[in-house]
């Protein structure tokens, strides 16, 4: 039996515990701004639904309750401009990670086909090529790539890692190329809701996608604009006819999202007010971190929006990662994202304020 195994990359953060032991030998304790999971609590009114929920004997269905699909649309059309969005142009799933690893394969991609991603991007997105067998093709603009063989290109706005965000203009012309050429197109919009100096836009949106869904899926999560890491809620929305495919072969998969977070899921989207508390607490430990590495001679670039500062000081990444560890400071390097990342880091401001405060004074020193 063949290792699939065989065909992925080590685990990038297998790489950094080295570091995290020596930054957790601090006499203060490890200030972790590495991985970017939430940890703030869990709103109350998420938890009661939860809880609401919890008697679920029964199994839950792919698709999701009508109430979820209800919220689903609800929200993609009040909170991304969208149009006409059914029941149909929806489709929850376990956690976005799941959907971005699995979708070349459930797509039906293997060898000789080719999946695009951004320069710098999240792993997975090349660790979902190489699981179907396909080729992961990385691009500086979309439209630069030779559309042969490409069935699947990701963009991802605002960026993890850099926080870039694209303009309308260049996702219109991202949607364009790739109708013209018969490629899909996956945009991972997961911190949409994160922008601190631009306004991230969806591809759904009208002045985006002229309309129409065809060839293009949104993917979004609630683990960062509702602290539900811990609950694996996502959703895809756009073209029909491909979630229509992905709901049948998930169903044969047993690919659903358990019922209790499907209430919670549906509770989260309704509220607003969770979301801009959540988002002032962020700002905060935005505004101090950048300062403070500033101040300790870093240069950050882009992280216009999402839950990082992409930082440089012109020097190695693991070597940075080494001396901010010795001061119990622990980041992501950047060559995790691509070997354009080689000489950033990646910065997460989701520690308490306390940790955030006790970061602060350690680069001061």
């Amino acid at each position: 039996m063949s290792a699939v195994s065989s065909r992925l990359p080590v685990f990038p953060w297998d790489r950094l515990e080295p570091y995290k032991a020596t930054a957790a030998a601090h006499p203060d304790g490890i200030v972790d701004l590495s991985v970017g999971t939430p940890v703030d609590p869990v709103p109350a009114l998420i938890r009661q639904a939860l809880a609401d929920a919890a008697d679920s004997p029964g199994y839950p269905t792919v698709w999701g309750t009508a109430a979820l699909r209800d919220a689903l649309t609800g929200w993609v059309e009040r909170r991304l401009g969208a149009r006409g969005v059914d029941h149909t142009n929806v489709l929850p799933v376990v956690g976005s990670k799941e959907l971005v690893a699995w979708l070349p394969t459930q797509l039906g991609l293997g060898p000789g086909d080719k999946v695009a991603f951004p320069r710098l991007a999240y792993p997975t997105y090349a660790v979902g090529a190489r699981l179907a067998g396909a080729e992961p093709v990385e691009y500086d603009e979309p439209w630069e790539l030779d559309p042969a063989g490409l069935k699947l290109l990701w963009l991802n706005s605002p960026s993890n890692p850099t926080g870039r965000v694209l303009s309308k203009e260049e996702l219109r012309r991202a949607v364009t190329w790739a109708r013209e050429y018969g490629v899909l197109l996956l945009s991972d919009e997961c911190y949409l809701e994160l922008g601190w100096e631009a306004d991230p836009v969806s591809v759904l949106h009208p002045e985006v996608c002229g309309g129409s869904y065809e060839g293009i899926v949104a993917v979004h999560s609630l683990s960062k604009r509702s602290n539900l890491a811990g609950y694996r809620a996502a959703f895809v929305a756009g073209d029909a006819a491909v979630l229509g495919e992905l709901l049948q072969i998930r169903k044969h998969g047993g690919m659903m999202v358990a019922a209790p977070v499907q209430a919670a899921t549906v509770a989260a989207l309704g509220d607003d007010t969770h979301v801009a508390e959540q988002r002032a607490r962020y700002a905060a430990r935005r505004s101090a971190l950048r300062a403070a590495f500033e101040g300790a001679g870093f240069r950050i670039e882009h992280s216009e929006a999402s839950l990082y500062l992409w930082a440089t000081r012109d020097a190695s990444c693991w070597e940075t990662v080494g001396e901010l560890a010795k001061r119990g400071i622990l980041v992501a390097p950047g060559d995790f994202y691509g070997e354009a990342g080689e000489r950033f880091v990646r910065i997460a401001f989701t520690a308490t304020d306390e940790r955030v405060e006790a970061a602060v004074r350690r680069l001061a020193e």
